[in-house]
């Protein structure tokens, strides 16, 4: 089987524990840029916290953005991003799940994404601070419930909530019940990603798939958690880190270790797709 496309998870996968990309890893990346196989980006972070990432690698592939709901191809040539897909939630979905966190749920921060800007209710809140703190992006004041949701307000590509686990959990069953229109998964414990319905991974790379001429068995995909379960099943070997809950590596094809073992460079090593002598000393 040749490999002639790979999509990567960042959090928990490209970035190991102290979310940074290892020197390792950097290097195998590089290497396979060099030998003409896209390495694409998938995360439900927004185009800010990923195209840093990106730069240090030292690639310029398109980026899957908000989980899926944003494909951006920042490869032109004067510097302009070019929106591939560019999938949003209703505004009136956005107001309501905003207007339940307020009413039952006053322990969980809630906060929204646009393309390119990160809007919070409420700037000065821990959950924010630490978010911004991991993803190095900005966050913009945004008076949800000030807004007439027919008007002058915002494209919202995600809605992120994060809380104490057992608050998230009930918050996730909640909507559950009301049947909103929108799709929501755990990316970890307390945190809560919403996107629209017809938005997800595997969506995104497929039509990525047919941007390269590329087979859908010709791709590789890592991931670490439950919201990179459709991409590995999408992909012609999936991948799960090390670090994986065991029914996530149970879905994927091959079992690499971890992201603080260098999982990526290790199984791109595997598959012969990376120079093994650029690792030996």
């Amino acid at each position: 089987m040749t490999i002639k496309l790979v999509f990567s998870d960042i959090d928990g996968t490209l970035l190991n524990s102290s979310h940074q990309i290892s020197e390792k890893t950097r290097r195998a990346v590089h290497d396979l840029s060099r030998k003409g196989i896209p390495f694409i980006l998938v995360s439900a972070r927004m185009p800010d916290g990923i195209l840093p990432l990106q730069h240090e690698l030292g690639i310029c592939d398109p980026v899957i953005c908000y989980g899926g709901a944003l494909i951006l191809d920042s490869r032109k040539s004067d510097g302009l991003r070019n929106v591939m897909l560019n999938v949003s939630i209703e505004t009136d979905t956005v107001l309501y799940i905003y207007d339940l966190i307020c009413k039952r749920f006053p322990n969980v921060s809630v906060s929204a994404y646009s393309p390119d800007e990160w809007f919070v209710p409420e700037p000065d809140n821990a959950w924010i601070a630490q978010e911004q703190a991991i993803a190095g992006t900005k966050a913009h004041l945004l008076r949800f419930a000030d807004n007439d949701m027919d008007k002058d307000f915002p494209t919202i590509n995600k809605v992120l909530c994060m809380g104490p686990p057992a608050a998230i959990d009930s918050l996730e069953k909640a909507l559950a019940e009301s049947k909103v229109g929108a799709t929501f998964y755990k990316s970890k414990p307390s945190y809560l990603e919403i996107i629209a319905k017809s938005a997800n991974k595997s969506a995104a790379a497929a039509l990525l798939t047919e941007y390269y001429h590329v087979k859908r068995e010709e791709t590789m995909a890592f991931g670490d958690n439950f919201n990179d379960l459709d991409l590995l099943r999408f992909a012609g070997v999936g991948v799960a880190m090390g670090n994986a809950p065991d029914e996530v590596k149970a879905a994927a094809n091959v079992a690499a270790p971890s992201n603080d073992q260098d999982g990526i460079k290790s199984t791109l090593e595997k598959y012969d797709l990376i120079d093994r002598l650029l690792f030996e000393q």
